[in-house]
């Protein structure tokens, strides 16, 4: 399970660090959304990966589920959701305001000048 969930957390990471790199918006957001979906399973393995455990401290028990990463996970997933938001807006907004969806804004250059540019 272990094995499982640590592959799950690289290969989420490689994709979004791959997406982040490319020059033009969408895979940058795709990458942002794909690096914070590793984060909140990274998150959430740290509470233990205990199947049928409560999440609370009883004489009865032996083990517990910590609930404190599954909160953060929420929350996490919440504030992500709202960035992501926030980040699609900016780039559409971007993308009207230069014609260009590349990340640095500046629109390619096809015809040759003076300098070959």
């Amino acid at each position: 399970m272990e094995f499982l969930v640590a592959s799950a957390v690289g290969l989420l990471t490689a994709a979004g660090v791959f997406l982040l790199l490319r020059a033009r918006t969408f895979p940058v957001v795709l990458g942002l959304t794909l690096l914070s979906y590793a984060i909140n399973v990274f998150l959430f393995s740290m509470g233990r990966l205990a199947v049928n455990l409560p999440p609370v401290i009883n004489d009865l028990n032996k083990g517990y589920t910590d609930p404190l990463p599954q909160a953060l996970v929420l929350t996490a997933i919440v504030i992500s959701f709202g960035m992501t938001a926030v980040i699609v807006v900016m780039a559409l907004r971007a993308y009207l305001e230069s014609g260009s969806d590349h990340v640095d804004a500046m629109p390619e250059r096809r015809s040759g000048g003076k300098d070959g540019q």
